[in-house]
């Protein structure tokens, strides 16, 4: 999921038919398990990535079973959408496939494919693209809040802890503070320009982690912003990392480098655990 990007075309296998053709109109996000889903995937995780398709549901829904002698020979050796007889994988849920299977299933379906053709070779559909919605994770994490705000078995004074810790401020931030001097990224020192910001997700915490000063660093508004958001991120070294979707003009204009490695000092042993989180679940990734 984290390595769609805008534009992608995605083939929609359902009953052992490629039902819908769709293109990805966003990069992907955290974002639980929608109310709609019901009792579906009770195997799965309760906070998952979600990507903004816009689907195409076929008349022709074409059955790959019945073009396996076409299609074998374009199967990839790894995480392949199919068997070799045509039976879908269960265990397989989004794959990559090459641009020679996307052309030959295009083809099978004929007509139908060509109106999400031409927009995805328009790039129509970069121009309203999204990385994350911000109001889906603020209501995401504000009603997180209200669970916080109505459970008895926290303290009052903790709660308010807990909650201010989300704005970056409060006692996280002091404990922050113990840790962090400066911006890592702009050297800001002056604390009045500087949010504790979330190496793991305020979301994605613990209470007790919620309120760890090594789960923070000191950053300005807008590379709190970034982040959070999965735009930088940084390796253990102290190097920077940039994502590879990341607008690197818009990051240039926002005080980070983009045309050299920049490295911000060493980390403490616990912030390195907090950071590798960052990487694996929070860093947009494209690998091709």
């Amino acid at each position: 999921m984290r390595e769609v990007a805008p534009g992608d075309l995605v083939f929609s296998f359902v009953d052992t038919r490629i039902a819908a053709i769709g293109i990805a109109k966003s990069y992907s996000w955290e974002c639980p398990k929608p109310s709609e889903f019901g009792s579906a995937g009770q195997n799965w995780e309760n906070v998952g990535w979600r990507v903004n398709v816009s689907f195409v549901h076929l008349l022709n829904k074409v059955q790959p079973k019945e073009h396996m002698e076409v299609l074998k020979t374009l199967l990839p050796d790894r995480y392949s959408p199919l068997q070799a007889n045509g039976n879908g994988i269960q265990s397989i849920y989004l794959t990559e496939i090459s641009e020679d299977f996307a052309r030959v299933l295009s083809g099978l379906i004929g007509d139908e494919t060509r109106r999400v053709l031409l927009m995805a070779g328009s790039g129509q559909v970069l121009a309203d693209s999204t990385v994350a919605t911000n109001d889906d994770i603020d209501l995401w994490e504000r009603k997180l809040e209200d669970q916080i705000e109505t459970d008895v078995a926290i303290a009052d004074t903790e709660r308010d802890a807990i909650i201010r810790a989300r704005r970056g401020q409060g006692v996280f931030k002091q404990r922050v503070m113990e840790i962090e001097t400066r911006c890592r990224i702009t050297g800001v020192i002056n604390v009045t320009h500087l949010l504790a910001s979330h190496c793991k997700p305020w979301r994605d915490s613990s209470n007790e982690e919620r309120l760890n000063g090594e789960n923070g660093l000191l950053l300005t508004p807008s590379i709190d912003h970034l982040f959070d958001r999965g735009f930088i991120g940084f390796e253990n070294s102290g190097d920077v990392i940039i994502s590879p979707v990341a607008h690197r003009p818009s990051l240039k204009r926002m005080g980070v480098e983009t045309d050299r490695v920049i490295n911000v000092g060493q980390f403490t042993e616990g912030q390195r655990q907090f950071l590798d989180y960052h990487r694996q679940a929070v860093l947009l990734r494209i690998d091709r």
